[in-house]
């Protein structure tokens, strides 16, 4: 749902009437203090952002550190949480009046805008932590008005307390809107836990709400980009760039909602279902609505956008509504869509909009407040689904068939507000679908977990395999390091790298990766123990690290907990996980000369996904060049003169004073260095030499390359190790 003014840009994070105009807050000049943003990113502006390895960090949450937010959730008495949704939705409040007499379409557009960042690129954004309170989102144009709407469910979030979290409560209250205005929804699961800080994601090069920098060529849209312009969930519902033309809007839309991961026939049934609701707002002129949130005075309490109400409400631009009971659960938009021909007006906001011609149906549609009446309108990006030949076809469809529309809303909607929560696996709640659906990457449970006796003689007969360190730890790493805590895909479990597409993809070396899970089926089978694969090569790659260590003179044990399941290729929607596929894997030195950012950027932003922190990342690099995991096997960054032997020699020998580097290509992606006073010469690329570079970085890495880290290296190693290994055993770490 959309409503959104794009009648003005504003340059983000610039200030709208503040209460004096063109003066620093602060009182000098330019001169700010560090709590009103980062300086040294000020001055640096190319400066690589740690802060990313240390988002939301416990130390920034109020909640005890041993709080379970899925127990407690599972706790609530569900019913009566909706019910008080119920009472709230239906209380109209003074300072923002209920349309309609309910704040039913207000919630649904809430829980839309919450879920609809969800981007499937890179797996950011979505509900799950309840971003939409924070800066950027929280004053994005496409968000308007929705401060009102969270305010309003303060009085449910207050009685609840810890126990519903507000991201949960955000998509919850979109739910039991759908519901009390007679639609089946398909199920809701909780288990989101809330942020307590902005998440830094990258939503666009622009420096000015409702700016479009973000296409090449042949209106291209960047990645991992899902939305046409700063500040927009979807599209410009006026059309591409404002013009108002339904054919280029389908482009648009197709594209923004295949990035965010849904068909055709997925988003036909969001936008007519979710425009069965409600209305827009744009009854009056721009210049009377005050700033964002984000921007308002300390007096408004975290409220934006003060202007006009009831009927004269301004919101985003357009002033539309759809249907002739935009409270009830109905096929209306599909038979208004085709009932009349269209043509183009203006809000008194100045948007581009669409009503019948010669005046049809005018006294059919209610006014939000009182009793007037009007006639149904229509945005741009609406009468797309009706000019698209494929669009057309599935509205009329569902036109005709009010039950297959209704079941394709009721999963699509479930899938919007559940897409980033992750497998089914993580839901909890008594309304939560048993049904597996292939968005969820479902996995087979394992018929037989092994015993430890089992992992010894498995651990055994890897060892006397001719599998080498490199290629154990290598094929390990590649299973699972494809997990995301954006929205908890990827990961080891499944065995999805012995499956297409995984096990084609280039950084994955499809030739060696065959070799080795061949042996790791013979062993398998040689051993007749009944394990699955993502247990096997998981377990391999730790005997790999153990191989090494004990090669220097060092004798560990890598944890291991058996429990993965084997997923089936049937069971794999390829295209989604095509997704997955890195660009970039710095980790394995890998780079597939695509990524437009540098190297140590996409390093970091891949340690991010990984839930790595600092010193995580550091000893993962350095023991993985030493172990041999480069892509290809290539030589970058292996500095040591004993490869398969975990050591901390790659950060001891980079951080050699007498080191000399030189550029090796002109775009400074690669690096030869010699030693004068060793004779020794190298090279590295530059998700190398960052850890000697970058000052935060070397300072962690000093602690690891000191005489007295060794020990420490390798047991921080193992622990960074494991961590990853188990990202999505959800089983043992929610």
């Amino acid at each position: 749902m959309t409503d959104v003014d794009d009648s003005k840009k504003v340059p983000a994070g610039e200030t709208q009437g503040s209460a004096a105009e063109g003066q620093c807050p602060f009182g000098h000049g330019n001169t700010t203090p560090p709590t009103a943003g980062d300086q040294n990113q000020r001055w640096f502006p190319e400066r690589l952002n740690l802060h990313l390895l240390n988002w939301d960090a416990p130390e920034r949450s109020p909640l005890d550190k041993d709080f379970d937010y899925a127990a407690a959730f599972e706790s609530l008495n569900l019913d009566e949480v909706k019910q008080d949704i119920v009472t709230a939705m239906k209380t109209s409040k003074d300072w923002y009046p209920a349309d309609f007499g309910t704040y039913g379409g207000a919630y649904i557009r809430m829980a839309w805008h919450a879920a609809g960042t969800y981007r499937a690129f890179d797996g950011r954004g979505g509900a799950s932590t309840g971003q939409q309170r924070f800066a950027p989102l929280n004053s994005w144009p496409d968000n308007v008005l929705l401060d009102r709407a969270r305010r309003t469910l303060w009085p449910v979030k207050k009685k609840y307390g810890k126990n519903l979290s507000w991201a949960d409560l955000i998509t919850l209250a979109g739910n039991v809107a759908l519901e009390d205005m007679g639609f089946p929804t398909f199920g809701f699961s909780g288990g989101r836990v809330d942020a307590f800080e902005a998440e830094e994601v990258y939503w666009g090069p622009e420096t000015e709400w409702l700016a479009n920098d973000r296409y090449q060529g042949d209106r291209e849209l960047d990645n991992p980009l899902a939305a046409v312009q700063m500040g927009l969930i979807y599209v410009n519902p006026e059309g591409p760039d404002g013009n108002p033309d339904p054919v280029l809007s389908a482009k648009d839309v197709r594209d923004t909602f295949g990035r965010m991961g849904m068909n055709d026939e997925e988003t036909v049934a969001l936008i007519a279902g979710g425009h069965t609701f409600g209305k827009t707002h744009g009854a009056s002129t721009p210049d009377k609505i005050g700033p964002s949130p984000e921007e308002s005075g300390l007096e408004n309490q975290g409220i934006g956008w003060v202007g006009p109400t009831g009927n004269d409400t301004l919101g985003g631009g357009p002033e539309v509504t759809w249907t002739y009971h935009p409270t009830r659960w109905d096929g209306e938009f599909f038979h208004i869509l085709y009932a009349y021909e269209w043509e183009q007006m203006e809000s008194p906001a100045g948007a581009i909009q669409w009503r019948p011609v010669n005046g049809g149906g005018d006294d059919m549609v209610p006014e939000a407040h009182g009793e007037g009446r009007r006639e149904p309108r229509m945005l741009t990006s609406d009468l797309a689904l009706r000019f698209d030949p494929e669009y057309d076809k599935i509205c009329r469809r569902f036109k005709d068939d009010q039950e297959a529309f209704t079941d394709a809303f009721a999963r699509a909607w479930f899938k919007l507000i559940h897409r980033d929560l992750g497998p089914k696996t993580r839901y909890v709640g008594p309304e939560a679908p048993s049904e597996d659906l292939i968005w969820q990457d479902p996995v087979d449970a394992p018929a037989h977990v092994v015993t430890d006796s089992e992992i010894e003689t498995l651990k055994k007969a890897i060892a006397e395999s001719d599998l080498t360190v490199a290629e154990l730890v290598s094929t390990a790493w590649a299973s699972a390091s494809t997990y995301r805590n954006s929205d908890f895909r990827g990961g080891a479990n499944g065995a999805h790298i012995a499956l297409e597409p995984q096990k084609n993809w280039e950084v994955n070396n499809p030739a060696q990766l065959s070799r080795v899970l061949d042996k790791l089926n013979e062993i398998k089978s040689s051993t007749g123990i009944d394990v699955t694969l993502a247990d096997l090569i998981v377990l391999a790659g730790g005997v790999g690290v153990e191989k090494a260590a004990e090669a220097a003179g060092n004798s560990i044990s890598v944890p291991f907990t058996p429990g993965r399941g084997d997923a089936r290729q049937e069971q794999v929607d390829t295209e989604s996980f095509n997704y997955l596929e890195p660009l970039a894997d710095g980790f394995r030195n890998y780079d597939s000369g695509k990524h437009v950012l540098p190297a140590e950027h996409v390093l970091v932003d891949r340690a991010n996904l990984l839930g790595l922190t600092a010193p995580e990342l550091t000893v993962l690099v350095a023991g993985l060049r030493v172990l041999g995991a480069n892509w290809d096997g290539n030589n970058d960054g292996v500095l040591t003169d004993r490869p398969g032997e975990l050591t901390n020699d790659f950060l001891v020998n980079l951080l050699d004073i007498d080191n000399e580097w030189t550029k090796a290509d002109e775009k400074a992606t690669r690096y030869n260095g010699t030693n004068p006073h060793t004779g020794k010469s190298f090279s590295g690329t530059r998700a190398d030499l960052v850890f000697g570079a970058n000052s935060e970085l070397r300072a962690v890495a000093e602690v690891y390359a000191a005489d007295d880290a060794a020990e420490k290296f390798i047991q921080d190693f193992v622990d960074a190790w494991v961590k990853v290994m188990e990202a999505d055993r959800f089983d043992l770490h929610r």
